[in-house]
């Protein structure tokens, strides 16, 4: 198999907004290490476009969502600059595919983190501080109909993120038990607490600088990480608002028409 070609079909799907078949079932034996080759060569093709890597996102990192998929670990994807939406912002849900939108703690570091044997503790040092974020996850795979190597290859079916104004420091928080709150349309939709993230969401953060190292790559200092769902996407439609509340971090919000 071409992995360039399969990297150019998913940008295709992006740019006109017609998802692909399945691509584990279109390519035999396509497997994750390929699938994270695919992401690479996409990122590549971003970058000469101009845009630039500003963070990480971490997925699947919630035992229900791992046994779905059949993987006893998370996925990554990077986060580029044109997949930033400024806090109360408003989006053309024409310009994506199937996505949902998902509430999570955004860390942001002050150094490099770099693997292996990063802990809790690395990560609490090297971070400036933390915001609510939302990120809109999307699929340009037909009816989300995905293994570990389509959202993989998929950026980690990522599609924009949000994040809240403030900085909040780390270190003043129980971020393991911080609770948060999806309301759309001003209904609450959905509720979650840190520990839902691989026990602690800095634990998130600690294994992706471990997986990054495997690839001789550094999380960056100033880079966002969106360290991975509190509770379950919920889907978006036209002419809705969603906000997310963490408990002493705020909230933000983002609407769709």
């Amino acid at each position: 198999m071409d992995l360039k070609t399969i990297a150019n079909q998913l940008l295709i799907a992006k740019k006109d907004k017609k998802p692909v078949d399945t691509l584990t079932e279109t390519y035999p034996g396509f497997n994750v290490e390929l699938a994270y080759q695919v992401q690479l060569l996409q990122i590549e093709e971003e970058v000469k476009l101009g845009k630039k890597i500003i963070g990480k996102k971490i997925g699947l990192t919630s035992k229900p969502m791992q046994e779905l998929l059949g993987v006893t670990e998370p996925d990554y994807g990077h986060l580029m600059s044109d997949m930033y939406i400024a806090d109360s912002n408003i989006v053309k849900l024409d310009n994506l595919i199937q996505p949902k939108v998902e509430g999570e703690i955004a860390f942001v570091l002050n150094r490099d983190l770099e693997g292996p044997n990063v802990t809790i503790t690395d990560v609490y040092r090297a971070t400036e501080g933390i915001m609510p974020a939302i990120e809109i996850i999307d699929s340009r795979i037909k009816n989300w109909k995905i293994k570990l190597p389509d959202t993989v290859a998929d950026n980690a079916s990522s599609a924009l993120f949000v994040v809240g104004a403030r900085l909040v420091s780390i270190r003043e928080l129980d971020i393991k038990h911080i609770g948060m709150v999806i309301e759309k349309n001003g209904e609450v939709v959905g509720t979650g607490a840190g520990a839902a993230v691989l026990g602690h969401p800095a634990n998130a953060v600690a294994w992706l600088a471990n997986k990054l190292s495997e690839f001789g790559v550094r999380l960056k200092e100033g880079e966002i990480i969106l360290s991975g769902a509190l509770s379950a996407a919920v889907n978006i439609e036209k002419n809705t608002t969603f906000r997310i509340s963490l408990y002493k971090l705020g909230d933000v919000s983002i609407s769709f028409i």
